[in-house]
């Protein structure tokens, strides 16, 4: 089997720290009259990014394109500042009524494609499914997506293991990258599935695919500029809620 091309664009998020708390002090001894202390634009942005909770496991994919654990309520303004336009999840179960309201109120929608966890040696991932999923993940129109399953660890990792072959990763990157959102327990039969999926079954729209360097396309430089700066800054709000 010939692989694809390596690209070395393996995400990592630097180690997290924790938020630091801004207070205003007044001296007692001003002769100016007490008033409400108005905090600095820079004050005012820190203390809102630190009611912002990231979903556990979260991580930019690509460019619209993001993954994580099962959303909690503590994580809906987090979302909601992310601006995601969909949700794709992988669980078999029906969605809970507080994220699905969730949804509801801010516009989001909602894609199921319930897949088992393959466990080995019984429980296969149906091919067809991700191909499915893939066609959501290739539509620039619905993002920006959030993936998720219930940790954001195998059948997330695998879904964005086959999206990595479209993207022509080499498996070697693949499936480091796996492993590494995998942690601890990676399953050998999620690889083998990844190595084994045909990407030329995945069915999408060549006009809508994401500007991704991967698929040889350029988006705006602005819109890239933007989603730069954001990314920065989820991974300084990941770093402040994990000494929380």
């Amino acid at each position: 089997m010939s692989h694809p091309p390596t690209i070395d664009v393996a995400l990592q998020t630097s180690p997290p720290s924790a938020p630091q708390s801004a207070a205003t002090h007044v001296s007692s001894h001003s002769t100016a009259p007490l008033v409400d202390a108005v905090p600095e634009p820079q004050q005012q942005q820190e203390e809102d990014d630190d009611e912002l909770i990231p979903c556990e496991n979260f991580t930019m994919v690509s460019k619209g394109i993001y993954r994580s654990a099962f959303p909690k309520r503590k994580n809906f303004p987090f979302l909601k500042r992310l601006g995601v336009r969909s949700i794709l999840t992988l669980i078999l179960e029906e969605y809970p009524d507080q994220n699905q309201k969730f949804l509801d109120e801010n516009g989001i929608t909602l894609f199921q494609f319930g897949v088992p966890g393959n466990k080995e040696p019984f429980v296969d991932i149906p091919e067809d499914t991700i191909c499915a999923a893939l066609s959501v993940l290739l539509d620039r129109r619905n993002h920006p997506v959030l993936i998720h399953c219930n940790k954001g660890k195998h059948r997330t990792g695998c879904l964005v293991g086959c999206l990595r072959k479209f993207q022509r990763w080499s498996h070697t990157s693949i499936f480091d990258e796996y492993r590494r959102y995998s942690h601890p327990k990676s399953r050998s039969m999620d690889q083998q599935f990844i190595e084994l999926f045909d990407i030329t079954r995945v069915v999408y729209t060549e006009r809508y695919l994401p500007y991704w360097p991967e698929l040889g396309r350029s988006g705006n430089e602005d819109e890239q500029a933007k989603a730069e700066v954001w990314t920065a800054r989820i991974m300084q709000m990941q770093r402040r809620a994990a000494r929380m």
